[in-house]
């Protein structure tokens, strides 16, 4: 049965409930359902902002359907149909649904079935594949897991989001990727689509999603509803502006996200860090923040420092503040079960839980159990903690590490929050451990007359997470030539995802041996891609591991080599302080970039085809190692090993200057004409980059 009711168009049969309503400007949200009612939970959504009143079409007359006899089949030459602005989706008597960008005149999406529900559709099949399959787990429960197929609209359609994976495709056509948390990647289920739609699968099951040359499928694990918002625009600038809209905005990036961020595992005591910091004031080098990394407190799950290496931290902040240095401190979420805080936490349920076996979910530097950041009374009980041992001193910025929250194994369908079983809603993890920095955060500074900005770092997201001030960041990496070509795509897919806000460790994290000449060659040249990151930080776990520096507390977690600027050899220091200055040049620059980020969603690395979606060729897989750092400086970075030159296309119509960065002043030294390729001469020293005149 096709029906209209509060602006909403509905398809009821046998015990689905199909539902599509206008969901801000040329948008819907598509639901169905086969529970007595649609759950409460908007999850990455805000409410409908849609100032237009949708246009609800029905057929003139409905016989009630006959079945199930495939001669019984009803004609579906009537369709029902709504319409918000550009955007309509139309739904047959049988309940299958397509949808148009009104725009283009064509269609986007085109649900996948394969049956003889209706005799008379041109796909009729004795397959027996619905689109919207809800099949039951066999155990009585709720929960079904779900799969929806639509149909490939077009051999040549790209998609481009999804969050952060840890391969080299920017195009994501042709892909299977697991919707799941894990460290070094971050489910963010948009995705912005070159047939000019972007779609939101607005679901935190795990699951599944494959982008095939013959179907599209979304898979959730373990859920009661299918749950997506679609959405149509003149460009993908547009698009995204519209997801930021229903998602949320990030804030206002503060001033010292725009400068250079120093940090390594680990600075393990209060002087070693103090000394860092003074030898880059010595140098007269910029720092805007160093890092406090894990093993800092006494137990994890205590959240605080332990005073035989951190004795006074109150001198320690107030020498950093002075030097105008700004601290971030690791928080991590695992609680050890000899933490001080694990029996009150314990006892009024503010841990995951353990489907079966014991309650340890890792065994790193103790067992311990993961706080329930889904819980609201648990989000206030870790931040007041964090709150009395850190932000009341001073710190302002936090490391919100562990995130997804990692397990030793990952069997998702082992751990339960108080929102829900990992299966059905572990993907919505990260926000909420960011929500409780956030929202706390912003209280306490209130109360002292507001805080400067605030910015987390954090190692991974989920649909919405940018508007809690996240940082992410693209986790435990390998530093490796193939590692480095990795984050590329997963910095430019993760801001086609509504994440602007993004990092990496530069040289990468696992491996990197710090006297190493081809070590060093890697670091070099990821640190000048750094530059044009809209965090610039460096990190990493170097190789080799120092010795022990005390007894007890976090002392058994060894520290890594030097990983300062100076760390990597004294050819290589005149090159990083080059473009560290330069990254200090930009800081107007990089500040307007955040602006707009704020205010459109717009990320601050961007595709070819962002800026330039005119021009074919932006959209081409051949070109995806280069990029737009905002509007006007095209990067191309150097990522092989014994590279000297490469390839670069300079889009149409513009002309384009090769810059020249040197350490005090930069220079245009050729020009270009726009719509070719050009050879690029790229000594260790210099990385390509041109400026858009």
């Amino acid at each position: 049965m096709l029906d209209s009711e509060n602006d909403h168009l509905n398809f009821r049969y046998n015990g689905e409930h199909l539902q599509i309503e206008a969901w801000g400007p040329d948008a819907l949200r598509v639901r169905s359902t086969k529970a007595a009612s649609f759950p409460p939970d908007n999850w990455a959504l805000s409410q409908p902002i849609s100032e237009l009143k949708p246009a609800i079409n029905l057929p003139p007359h409905q016989s009630p359907l006959r079945g199930p006899s495939i001669f019984d089949a009803p004609q579906q030459t009537q369709l029902a149909s709504i319409t918000n602005g550009a955007i309509t989706a139309s739904v047959t008597a049988r309940g299958k649904l397509t949808i148009k960008n009104n725009i283009t005149d064509k269609q986007i999406l085109e649900e996948y079935t394969r049956n003889r529900s209706d005799v008379r559709d041109p796909k009729t099949s004795a397959l027996e594949i619905v689109a919207r399959e809800f099949k039951s787990h066999g155990t009585g429960a709720a929960d079904y897991h779900l799969t929806y197929r639509l149909e490939s609209q077009s051999q040549d359609e790209k998609l481009y989001g999804m969050g952060q994976y840890q391969q080299p495709y920017l195009d994501l056509k042709g892909l299977d990727i697991e919707l799941a948390q894990r460290n070094s990647q971050a489910s963010v289920p948009f995705l912005v689509s070159s047939l000019g739609y972007g779609l939101l699968w607005n679901n935190p099951s795990v699951g599944r999603a494959v982008f095939g040359r013959n179907i599209m499928s979304f898979e959730a694990n373990a859920t009661t509803v299918l749950d997506f918002w679609i959405v149509v625009g003149k460009t993908p600038k547009e698009i995204m502006h519209r997801y930021a809209d229903i998602s949320g905005h990030a804030p206002i990036m503060p001033e010292y996200g725009l400068g250079f961020w120093q940090c390594k595992l680990r600075y393990q005591t209060q002087e070693e860090l103090l000394a860092v910091a003074r030898e880059y004031k010595k140098r007269q080098l910029p720092l805007d923040v160093i890092v406090i990394d894990f093993f800092h407190w006494p137990f994890q799950g205590e959240w605080k420092f332990d005073p035989q290496f951190w004795p006074d931290p109150d001198a320690m902040i107030k020498e950093l503040n002075g030097l105008g240095i700004k601290i971030l401190v690791s928080i991590w979420p695992t609680v050890d079960h000899r933490s001080e805080n694990y029996p009150e936490m314990l006892e009024k349920g503010y841990l995951i839980r353990s489907e079966r076996g014991i309650p340890i979910a890792m065994d790193f530097m103790g067992n311990t159990i993961h706080a329930d950041f889904t819980h609201p009374e648990a989000r206030e009980h870790v931040w007041q903690i964090a709150k009395k041992n850190y932000f009341d001193k001073g710190i302002r910025c936090f490391w919100l590490d562990e995130a997804e929250p990692e397990y030793s194994v990952y069997d998702f369908d082992n751990y339960r929050y108080w929102k829900g079983s990992t299966s059905s809603i572990g993907n919505i993890y990260p926000v909420n451990y960011a929500q409780a920095f956030f929202e706390g955060q912003l209280a306490a500074g209130q109360e002292l007359g507001g805080q400067d900005g605030i910015l987390n770092l954090i190692r991974c997201a989920w649909a919405g997470s940018q508007r809690y001030a996240t940082l992410v960041w693209s986790g435990d990496i390998a530093s490796s030539w193939s590692s480095f070509r990795n984050q590329l795509a997963a910095g430019l897919n993760m801001g086609m995802a509504g994440i602007p806000w993004w990092t990496t460790d530069i040289g990468g994290f696992h491996g990197g041996v710090t006297a190493d000449a081809a070590f060093r060659e890697l670091l070099v040249r990821w640190f000048q891609w750094g530059t044009f990151c809209p965090v610039m930080r460096l990190h990493g776990f170097r190789e080799p591991v120092q010795p022990k520096v005390g007894h007890g507390g976090g002392s058994d977690c060894r520290s890594g080599a030097d990983n300062e600027v100076w760390s990597f050899g004294e050819h290589n220091y005149p090159i990083l302080v080059k473009y560290l200055k330069f990254r200090e040049r930009l800081r107007d620059y990089t500040r307007s970039l955040m602006k707009d980020a704020s205010e459109n969603g717009t990320p601050v690395m961007r595709t070819m085809f962002l800026e330039f979606p005119q021009d074919e060729a932006c959209w081409g897989r051949e070109i995806e190692d280069q990029y737009m750092f905002g509007g006007k400086y095209l990067c191309a970075p150097i990522m092989e090993p014994e590279v000297t030159q490469r390839k670069v296309y300079l889009p149409k119509g513009v002309r384009w200057a090769l810059l020249k960065i040197g350490e005090v002043n930069d220079e245009y030294i050729k020009e270009f004409d726009g719509g070719q390729t050009v050879v690029i001469e790229a000594p260790i020293t210099d990385m390509p980059v041109l400026v858009k005149l």
